[in-house]
């Protein structure tokens, strides 16, 4: 299924596999941390009434956030899901792995991480598995050994990649015997690398999901003082002919490839995920997007 920007298709489900559908956007767990499993709750609650039924977390999610630790994001989802168990049922469960602090990536260490992710999530399964960075001393064919026996043994559903180049993409590709449904790169109108470098080409060519990780930079595509003044301009026009803010015609732009991505929203504020659907809504044309996408780059395209 193709999409030119601006088409209805930009909110329509995306279908990673026959069986795994996901809203345009889903859920980021990185901040939900150092709170309250009501508290937390709550926030998964709004995710899920609003479409976003991808749930993403990661098990070094909560390390240097808000006095949290390792793992400490899974382990207040687990506490989410086990206070309300029919939650599980309506979500797309994705986590990563691979990430060890010190270290930094040891991808020969994933079956354990699973095993741990597993635990303080406090489920059987994980519905999508993802390898958070890549490890540039593990041989692929190593790493695809791993991740045939977790997905041998139920412990893991679908298998994914985060941050990798093209070229690791298929270097990992070429020892598995199924294919990786999604990649997980970080996209918005302040960073395009994936629109240069491959990634979208890749994953439109192999038919993999495209899950992008701080549509909003950060936050800062929410405040025109934070970036360009050419890019704000730019930004602030558009959201005054759509009637809307900044971050909302970010977050649109974000959507706004033939590769179909799926934003991950990351804030725990209740009014800001709600309105983070507000994207659903905006019409952004091909003209629209070149024009951020010149911006960003501070000059025009060849």
């Amino acid at each position: 299924m193709t999409s030119q920007p601006g088409s209805l298709l930009a909110t329509e489900k995306r279908e990673l596999t026959a069986d795994m559908q996901v809203g345009p956007l889903g859920y980021g767990c990185w901040r939900l941390v150092a709170m309250s499993p009501h508290y937390a709750q709550a926030r998964i609650e709004m995710a899920l009434d609003h479409g976003m039924n991808l749930i993403d977390t990661a098990d070094v999610y909560g390390l240097d956030w808000g006095g949290a630790g390792f793992g400490d994001a899974e382990a207040l989802l687990g506490q989410v899901l086990a206070q309300s168990p029919t939650l599980r049922d309506r979500m797309v469960l994705a986590s990563k792995g691979g990430i060890i602090p010190g270290v930094p990536y040891d991808s020969g260490a994933l079956e354990q991480a699973c095993e741990a992710s597993l635990q303080r999530l406090g489920v059987e399964r994980i519905d999508l598995y993802q390898i958070h960075r890549p490890d540039l001393l593990a041989h692929p064919a190593d790493v695809a050994a791993i991740l045939e026996t977790l997905r041998a043994s139920g412990k893991i559903g679908e298998v994914g990649v985060s941050n990798f180049r093209p070229s690791q993409v298929d270097a990992l590709q070429a020892h598995l015997s199924f294919p990786l449904v999604t990649h997980q790169p970080e996209y918005s109108a302040l960073h395009l690398d994936p629109l240069f470098d491959g990634t979208f080409d890749q994953c439109m060519q192999y038919g993999m999901g495209v899950i992008v990780w701080s549509p909003l930079a950060g936050g800062r595509l929410g405040n025109a003082d934070q970036i360009d003044s050419e890019l704000a301009s730019v930004l602030q026009g558009l959201a005054e002919r759509e009637g809307t803010d900044i971050s909302t015609i970010a977050m649109a732009f974000a959507l706004a490839h033939p590769a179909q991505p799926i934003a991950l929203v990351g804030s725990t504020n209740l009014q800001r995920i709600e309105a983070a659907t507000a994207a659903l809504r905006v019409q952004l044309d091909r003209a629209d997007v070149y024009a951020i996408i010149q911006a960003s780059m501070g000059e025009s395209l060849p």
